[in-house]
């Protein structure tokens, strides 16, 4: 989830109904889908020996147990890494581990799993793991958070698709307004997409920027997030939600105002310009990039019975409701926010029964120059 420095641009914590723990197995999924070029891309960058203590940062870890699979998959990843090393001297491995969201994520849900974490990761490594510490670093992952040259591998799963804030051009004042939207829709006037983009370019500039005097030499990052495909019309969760935001408003039950002033701090970035970013910004070399479209309903375990499309619908409107609720909140208040994910679902329903919806998720794996 995100990590920005706007107060309101986290997910539901707790473990309740609609919080991001009980409600994120679609990103638990896509984090599996990777997790093979996740391996060869550690491999790549330990081919000949693994460090004594590799420190790894996951950056957006947001609340639940997908923070610490990430920990999991990468200790067994580097764990037949050096298993296999024709030179390796057998000595245990150490890890470090730093868990970064914002200041408002919720951390103790994380914390509350440790215990039994580390006691299943001994015995499961017995004598080949030395140590292990997860410890956390909230913070916006847009600037600095670590010293310089102490990161190993940074990681970063379905975050970075979050912007640091709405588009600057689109802010109160501007005279451009996203009318009836609160994300690019295909009736979003072209100086809006050019505003996302340029908030995105500055964005992720930023934080190769911050990576790269982290990273020790030679060090790595693997990024998977939302992207787009360029050929295709934009159709996001987003755009759904503020269709039902203005039936909203036409019923009298949210001012116009409120909505036209509101747009969501994402953006899903083609294959291309994310490279241009990383060319211009100078300090890695892209070793991979892949586009992999998934469902959205992606981790749903379906019944394959005639009730699917609801389920679908329900389930998305579930996960979109854990990552964006407290936004909603602060910008309409809490009284409407049942009444809104009911239409939203109905919404969904109509959408589903239509086309087929995917989302172009992007994967990449860079080292520092």
């Amino acid at each position: 989830m995100a990590t920005t420095t706007s107060k309101f641009i986290h997910a539901n914590g707790g473990v309740g109904e609609t919080s991001y723990a009980n409600n994120s197995s679609h990103q638990n999924k896509l984090i599996s889908k990777v997790k093979p070029m996740l391996e060869q891309s550690l491999r790549s960058l330990y081919s000949s020996s693994v460090p004594s203590c590799l420190k790894v940062a996951d950056l957006g870890c947001s609340s639940g147990p997908n923070a610490l699979k990430l920990v999991s998959d990468i200790i067994d990843i580097v764990d037949s890494i050096s298993s296999n090393l024709d030179n390796h001297d057998n000595k245990p491995l150490g890890f470090q581990f730093f868990l970064n969201d914002q200041f408002q994520n919720d951390f103790n849900n994380i914390f509350q799993s440790l215990p039994h974490f580390y006691e299943r990761i001994k015995e499961e490594k017995g004598e080949r793991l030395d140590s292990c510490f997860v410890n956390a670093t909230p913070g916006s992952f847009y600037g600095r958070l670590f010293p310089n040259n102490s990161i190993h591998f940074f990681n970063s799963s379905t975050s970075l698709h979050w912007l640091s804030q709405a588009p600057k051009g689109l802010a109160k004042g501007t005279g451009l307004v996203n009318k009836g939207n609160i994300y690019i829709t295909s009736t979003s006037p072209p100086e809006v997409y050019q505003a996302y983009l340029d908030q995105f370019r500055h964005d992720f500039g930023a934080f190769l920027r911050s990576r790269a005097k982290e990273l020790v030499q030679g060090g790595g990052m693997f990024l998977l997030f939302l992207g787009r495909d360029q050929s295709s019309e934009i159709v996001t969760p987003y755009g759904i939600l503020g269709s039902a935001l203005n039936d909203m408003v036409s019923e009298g039950l949210i001012e116009e105002e409120k909505l036209d002033s509101i747009n969501m701090p994402r953006y899903g970035a083609t294959p291309d310009e994310v490279k241009q970013v990383i060319e211009s910004e100078g300090s890695f070399t892209l070793q991979k990039l892949e586009a992999i479209n998934t469902p959205w309903d992606e981790g749903l375990n379906k019944n394959n019975d005639n009730d699917d499309t609801n389920m679908s619908a329900d389930f998305i409107a579930k996960y979109v409701r854990a990552t964006c609720e407290p936004l909603m909140k602060a910008e309409f208040g809490e009284g409407i926010i049942g009444e809104l994910f009911v239409r939203y679902r109905k919404k969904l329903v109509v959408k589903l029964e239509q086309e087929k919806l995917e989302y172009t998720n992007l994967v990449m794996f860079m080292t520092k120059k």
